[in-house]
């Protein structure tokens, strides 16, 4: 039985208590690219009830993407969007999703993240990522961005970290193991990283921030 908004909203601010998941409730948080992060933050985000989550990518689910990426076998061939919305539903029923199939752009990031008041970039291509982060900084720089490099490989999962780069720039990872010099990714690894960016999130919501 699926429970009564007022249930699960009770069982959060138990859990929360009623200040914080007020922050949580009333905040939108955009999640650039639904990948092995992407799809990982999401489903972290709705989890602790973030009220609206921007749910932003071009790609369809391929059975590649199985290992790592929070997607169901019968879902492959569907939009990332669409596949991602439908499994938070499952999981988060009174959380806000916008699909938004679209491909990031330097003409169109400010126009899609506009409303956010943190923005994940999790993209897997460094040129993307390095685009949104700049762009983000100079375009809509009252917005917190939290990014993330280096989580690839079999290296120790020890070494994954956040840093608060600037005012409004967090990163995570290890900075060093992308798949360009490693062996690819393996799910925990990646799982890591999207959870240090999806708490990282909910601390700066929380009002709460790296030194």
């Amino acid at each position: 039985m699926i429970p009564t908004q007022k249930e699960w909203m009770d069982a959060l601010k138990e859990r929360h208590g009623c200040a914080l998941q007020q922050k949580f409730s009333s905040a939108t948080v955009a999640i650039c690219g639904l990948g092995g992060l992407g799809s990982n933050i999401a489903i972290a985000l709705a989890r602790a009830g973030v009220g609206k989550l921007l749910l932003i990518d071009f790609d369809r689910v391929d059975i590649t993407n199985l290992h790592r990426q929070q997607y169901k076998a019968n879902q492959i061939g569907l939009q990332k969007t669409e596949a991602l919305a439908a499994n938070i539903m499952e999981i988060a029923p009174y959380v806000e999703t916008q699909a938004i199939v679209a491909r990031i752009t330097e003409d169109n990031f400010a126009e899609l993240l506009k409303d956010a008041d943190v923005i994940c970039e999790a993209f897997d291509n460094a040129e993307a990522k390095a685009m949104l982060v700049n762009g983000v900084l100079e375009k809509l720089p009252e917005c917190f961005i939290v990014a993330a490099s280096g989580m690839s490989g079999m290296e120790t999962p020890n070494i994954i970290r956040t840093r608060r780069i600037m005012k409004h720039f967090y990163l995570c990872g290890d900075e060093v193991n992308d798949v360009a010099n490693t062996i690819s990714l393996v799910a925990p690894r990646v799982m890591l990283c999207a959870a240090h960016q999806a708490h990282t999130v909910l601390r700066i919501l929380a009002g709460e921030y790296e030194t």
